[in-house]
């Protein structure tokens, strides 16, 4: 579920870059964009979220998030858009943009993956690990409390 909410947050957030920068200087086809924008969502999250996130961390990730961004925007606007001046510039700045939202959705990400696997813990202890503890109080009070009650009887 967790992967499931990360993914929709980071479409939005690639989504609007995409809408707003390719849309307003390209003027491109809302299909193109859509298309620009779930490729590169798909991409971000299997190659920065789940590869080098859990590999190396949040701070490595984001920093690989730029030219992976970068690149992805890059290759699918030459292919999608058609355009009089270059993509490239449109492309830095949105892997910009996206960049600066990735350390956001990384810890988001890390946090509920760890506290979806502690309640999974918590929830179903394994097999042949259960213990059972026995035990008497072996304080003060409670002994010399024990004692008297035996005598009264």
């Amino acid at each position: 579920m967790v992967y499931l909410k990360t993914l929709g947050i980071k479409a939005i957030a690639i989504g609007i870059t995409v809408f707003s920068l390719f849309g307003i200087f390209y003027n491109a086809d809302v299909v193109n964009l859509f298309w620009i924008s779930i490729l590169t969502t798909g991409i971000s999250f299997l190659i920065g979220d789940l590869f080098v996130l859990r590999r190396f961390g949040n701070i490595t990730a984001s920093i690989a998030d730029f030219p992976l961004a970068f690149l992805s925007l890059w290759a699918l606007g030459g292919l999608l858009i058609e355009a009089s001046i270059p993509i490239v510039t449109t492309s830095v700045m949105g892997a910009f943009f996206i960049t600066c939202c990735e350390p956001f959705i990384h810890t988001y990400m890390t946090e509920n993956l760890e506290e979806e696997k502690f309640e999974e813990r918590e929830a179903s202890p394994a097999t042949g690990q259960l213990q059972t503890e026995f035990a008497e109080e072996f304080e003060k009070e409670t002994l010399t409390d024990e004692k008297e009650n035996h005598r009264d009887r």
